[in-house]
This record gives C-alpha cells, sequence and structure tokens, in this order.
C-alpha cells in the first residue's frame, strides 16, 4: 500500500490518529486504494472475500459447507457483499462481526440498552439514517466520536457522517439487531422516571426536525414524520403525563385551527395542551403506528390497541380513531392494572349496604346485575367481586368484550362478533366447561338474556352488567327486550346501580356555610347541618377541589313480595315505587349520606344522579 493512500485513508476516518500509525487495511481490499474505491466491485474473488471466509471457517462461526454455499452465492450476485450473504444464511451476527472487526483492525462492541449511545448524536442523524445505514453513534472520546457501523469498509459513509457532524470518527463494529433492536425501543417503549420538558419538544419541532409541507395530502410521508425523534417524545410525554395525573382517557381532538389534547380525570374533561395545528398529521400517524393501524386509511374508523411500559408497570391503551372534517379524532382509554385492583370493601358502599352484596356473590346460583352508564365502575365491582371468591375451588369463567383486564386463576374469554363469537355463542360453550361462577360482560340481547337465565336456573352464578339508570329499570329492560317476567322472578337475585363521585380533596378540604341552594335537598335528605365540607382547590387537585372518585349505589334486593309484583309486568314508575316502599336506598340518598359524612359534595351528587319522587 502506498504511503499517500494509507495517509489519505486515516484522515478521512480519524484525523486524529492519521500520524505515526499503521492503519487497519480495510475489508476486500487489494493493494492499493484508488480515489473511487468500492468494496462491491471486487466481492466475488476477492482477497477480503477469502479472509473473512476463512476467518469465519477458522473461528468455528461458520461450516465448510457454508462458506461454499457463500462464495457461490457471491459469484452469482454480483455487487452484494459477502458479509451479507452470512447474514442472511443466519449466521451467529456477534461471531460474524467479532470476526470482521477483527480483520478490519477494529473494536467490537455490543449495544445493550439506549443507554449504551449517544441520544443527541442519534436525533440530529434521525432514527431512521441510524437503521438503514447501520450506525449508530455512541459515545464520545475526547473529541472524536466513537461510531458503532456494521460495515466498515463503508469509507463514504464515515466521510458523510464526519462532515454532517463536524466531528473526527473513531469507528467501532457493531451487530445491525443490535442497532434495530435499541432504535424500536426509542419508538415504542416509555421512559419511565424521565421529564419531558414539552414547550422544549414543541419548539424543537416547529424549527428543524418536523416540517409539514402544504402539499397535497397523497404526497406528505406520514410515516417518516410519525418516525421523528421530538414526534415519538411528544406522544410518549401525552400517555407518560396522563398515566402520572391519574387520567383514565386521552382525548386527541382536532380543530380547525388548532389540536386540542384533553385528559379525563376523575370523569372530568380537563384540557391539557394545545399543540401546534402543524403536528397533528404526525402526532395522529405515530399514534396509529403505535397501535398497528393502516396510517394511509383517514376515511374510516378504525380500532387497536397499544402496549406499553410507564413509571415500571405494563399499560394497555385501547385506542379508537374517528373521522372529522378537520381530521382524525383518536381517544385512548388507559387500561391500568392497578386502578381495577380495589378490594370490595374500598369501593365507597356503607357497611349495611356491603354485607348485602357480599351475601348476593356468595349465593349458589341466580342472576346478579350490576347496572350504571358507560364509565359508572361496573367492571371493577364485578372483577372486586371475583376476587372475593374461593378461585381454587371454584371455576370461574367470564365473557368479555373486550378482554381489558387479566385476572389470575379465572378463564377469560373474548368475543368476536365477526367470527360468530357472540356472547350468547361464548356463554352456551362456557356451560359446557363445568362453571361454577359465569360472569358475562354485558347483556345486550334476548337471546343472551335467556342463556344467562337458563344458566342460572340450573345451578350457576351468574354475574351481568346492563345500561340502566337505576336498579328497578333493569327488571322492566330485560321484560321490553323480550323476557318472560316469571322466569326474571325465578333467576334474578339482586340489581345493584352505580355511580362514580369525585372525591373531595383532602388536601384542600375545608368547611363552609351551605350554599342556599343546596338548602332545600339537603333538608329533604334530612341533612341539618350549619356546615359542609368542600376543597378550595391547591395544586395537587388541579385547583378543582376534587381528588379521586368514590361510588355510589342503589342495591336492590328481590323478595318473595317484588318477584310477585315482577310477574305482573308493571312499570317503571310503579316498580320502582315499589322497591322505595320496601326500603331500597336510592342512589341520591346514598350519595347525601356521603354528603353528610364529608366525602364529597352535593353538587356531585346532583350531576350524577335524578330525583327519586
Amino acid at each position: 500500500m502506498r504511503k499517500d493512500d494509507v495517509r489519505e485513508w486515516r484522515e478521512l476516518v480519524d484525523p486524529a490518529e492519521s500520524a505515526g500509525h499503521d492503519p487497519p487495511v480495510p475489508l476486500g481490499q487489494n493493494e492499493s486504494l484508488s480515489d473511487l474505491w468500492s468494496p462491491e466491485e471486487e466481492l466475488g474473488a476477492s482477497h477480503h472475500a477469502t479472509d473473512l471466509g476463512q476467518a469465519l471457517l477458522d473461528a468455528g462461526a461458520i461450516t465448510a459447507t457454508q462458506l461454499d454455499t457463500a462464495r457461490t452465492v457471491a459469484s452469482r450476485s454480483p455487487g452484494k457483499a459477502l458479509l451479507d450473504i452470512f447474514y442472511e444464511m443466519g449466521v451467529d451476527e456477534p461471531a460474524l462481526q467479532a470476526v470482521v472487526a477483527s480483520i478490519a483492525g477494529f473494536d467490537f462492541e455490543r449495544i445493550k440498552t439506549a443507554n449504551d449511545i449517544d441520544l443527541k448524536l442519534v436525533n440530529r442523524l434521525t432514527p431512521n439514517f441510524c437503521k438503514d445505514n447501520g450506525v449508530m453513534p455512541l459515545r464520545m472520546a475526547g473529541n472524536r466520536l466513537v461510531l458503532g457501523i456494521t460495515h466498515p469498509d463503508n469509507l463514504l459513509l464515515i466521510d458523510e457522517i464526519r462532515h454532517n457532524l463536524g466531528l473526527a470518527i473513531k469507528p467501532v463494529v457493531v451487530c445491525r439487531n443490535d442497532i434495530a433492536t435499541v432504535i424500536a425501543s426509542l419508538r415504542e417503549e416509555e421512559s419511565a422516571g424521565e421529564s419531558v420538558n414539552v414547550d422544549e419538544i414543541i419548539g424543537g419541532i416547529q424549527e428543524d426536525d418536523v416540517e409539514v409541507v402544504q402539499t397535497k395530502e397523497e404526497e406528505l410521508d406520514l410515516e417518516r414524520m410519525a418516525g421523528e425523534s421530538p414526534v415519538i417524545r411528544y406522544v410518549n410525554y401525552l400517555i407518560f403525563n396522563a398515566v402520572k395525573e391519574g387520567a383514565s382517557d386521552i382525548h386527541v381532538e382536532p380543530q380547525e385551527k388548532k389540536l386540542q389534547i384533553r385528559y379525563r380525570i376523575d370523569g372530568i374533561l380537563f384540557t391539557m395542551m394545545n399543540p401546534p395545528q402543524s403536528m397533528q398529521a404526525a402526532i395522529i400517524s405515530r399514534l396509529k403506528i403505535m397501535a398497528n393501524l393502516d396510517i394511509a386509511e383517514r376515511r374510516l374508523p378504525q380500532d387497536g390497541r397499544i402496549r406499553a411500559m410507564v413509571h415500571g408497570r405494563k399499560l394497555d391503551l385501547r385506542v379508537s380513531t374517528l373521522p372529522t372534517p378537520h381530521g382524525e379524532k383518536v381517544v385512548m382509554r388507559i387500561l391500568d392494572t392497578r386502578s381495577i385492583q380495589v378490594p370490595l370493601e374500598q369501593l365507597g358502599m356503607h357497611e349495611d349496604a356491603l354485607l348485602i352484596w357480599k351475601h348476593q356473590i356468595e349465593q349458589p346460583h341466580g342472576i346478579i346485575l350490576v347496572t350504571g352508564p358507560t364509565g359508572s365502575g361496573k367492571t371493577t365491582t364485578l372483577y372486586a367481586s371475583l376476587a372475593k371468591m374461593d378461585r381454587d375451588q371454584l371455576n370461574i369463567s367470564t365473557v368479555e368484550d373486550p378482554v381489558e383486564y387479566h385476572l389470575n386463576g379465572i378463564t377469560q374469554c373474548q368475543t368476536h362478533d365477526r367470527i360468530g363469537m357472540t356472547f350468547a355463542s361464548a356463554l352456551r360453550a362456557l356451560l359446557r366447561q363445568d362453571p361454577d361462577v359465569i360472569m358475562v360482560g354485558e347483556i345486550r340481547d334476548a337471546e343472551t338474556a335467556r342463556i344467562a337465565i337458563q344458566a342460572s336456573l340450573t345451578g350457576h352464578l351468574v354475574l351481568s352488567t346492563l345500561h340502566t339508570n337505576d336498579a328497578p329499570s333493569s327488571i322492566t329492560r330485560l321484560i321490553n327486550i323480550g323476557i318472560e317476567p316469571y322466569l326474571l322472578g325465578a333467576a334474578v337475585n339482586g340489581v345493584l346501580a352505580q355511580r362514580l363521585v369525585r372525591r373531595i380533596c383532602n388536601n384542600c378540604k375545608e368547611q363552609v356555610p351551605p350554599d342556599p341552594k343546596w338548602a332545600d335537598h339537603l333538608a329533604m335528605h334530612g341533612i341539618a347541618v350549619d356546615n359542609v365540607w368542600v376543597g378550595k382547590g391547591c395544586e395537587k387537585c388541579r385547583n378543582s377541589g376534587y381528588s379521586g372518585r368514590l361510588g355510589l349505589y342503589e342495591i336492590l334486593v328481590l323478595d318473595d313480595h317484588l318477584r310477585d309484583k315482577i310477574s305482573s309486568n308493571p312499570s317503571v314508575t310503579e316498580f320502582r315505587r315499589i322497591c322505595i316502599e320496601h326500603g331500597m336506598v336510592t342512589l341520591r340518598e346514598d350519595g347525601f349520606k356521603k354528603v353528610a359524612q364529608g366525602q364529597t359534595t352535593v353538587d356531585e351528587v346532583l350531576r350524577v344522579t335524578e330525583s327519586s319522587i
């Protein structure tokens, strides 16, 4: 090798080491290095091919048969690197790259986690560039960048990176699988405990990283935009912050001139941020990519699921998209196992109501219904009830749509209407599985209701939900969908109606004279107090005065008298009046008991309940 060529190659790779050292010989190089040398030109019978193949054989990384096969493929595939051929043949990559590094005279390193890379320089090159070209900035060693590279003979690529970053380069050989794994972790995993400055992220996107070009919609490279690092970090922040704030849902809502982000916290929506409208396409595309949805389809609703690690625990996010005139709206329901694992005693039931409910779930057969609107805590109550049962001695099975939380010791089945796996068909199958307790996610039609009733009359305990306003309405609702009244009277043991109200913040809780507009309501429910508890608002509760939620409950237990009344098919109003006369505590009455105890406010009770008169 001529000295001038040696010096030229040395300065290209690392100017700091250009004097006083003999350079390593690049892979595939012959006796001289021309100005425009390309390693692919001589792969077929090159010295590099012989050295790499023989070195791998000597190291025990490949067999003689594999070497012959690779040489045959190389001879028939002009321009294809022997290194890539061995990789495609499934040769162990760490062993392969270690030999490559030895031949090139470079060090070999493994990239295990994101802590092994220089994230700032990765963002400057962009993760897509690093993955596509098989490079990864690792760290600074003095004024030189230690650059991981999978093809150390690609001098043009090294020179391009040196020029773009303005840094001297010290190459080391790494594995392409390690690069792909680290980039995937940057894109898909949440960084638990990382503090994200939203303004800084937005500013970075506006200035350099994300540019939304005003052009035809078909020409927007949404996947590329969604893969840019600032967009990834921003979407990660949305999810990370929502979990931190205790939100149950995240709403990404396109408006005419802005993008609105809202969190549902304690049942109420709060506007959290308004990122620039220029971020709309990238943010929504990023969410769709994470949920494995079709980013090109923007005219039809789509549903998906994201599995993430946030704050050190695994979460599922149920994603729903909906086309609107200003773009796609995305709503994410945060499914947190910790939020669902609430003991029955901590749901907010009064002691007498709790004893009644525990007695109901201990019955050997019959139907128990939990009713209320979406988001009223029905699933939490059912799961807490199942947790009280003996899962070692009982065969407990559920039919759900979808299975949002996985419970140990319980058989859970998910419906799929498109393939005929409905609640009714799944329930029929479960009845052949020798069940003791069956939980049906929801009774939606007469067929499911009939099978559930038959199951309860043949010795099974059935728990299910309905969407009605109160407990007595559940009976009339089942009659209206076609169930015979005499069957309901025989099968149904009890109905629990519930609502969720916000709990007064303990940090800013104080007593004040009651508002005059509340006087009639307090007097009507026998509450004579000079002061009532309210939350004045603080940082911990976002100045709302509320933190957390508790349940209001209305329990209807059917006795012989009520069963006889059901057989006569009474109206909703008449049956509700009879239930109250028999001592049923209504939702509003239960709410005002909690007002008297200082747990919630009159406003909250009036917001979620209706008068029973």
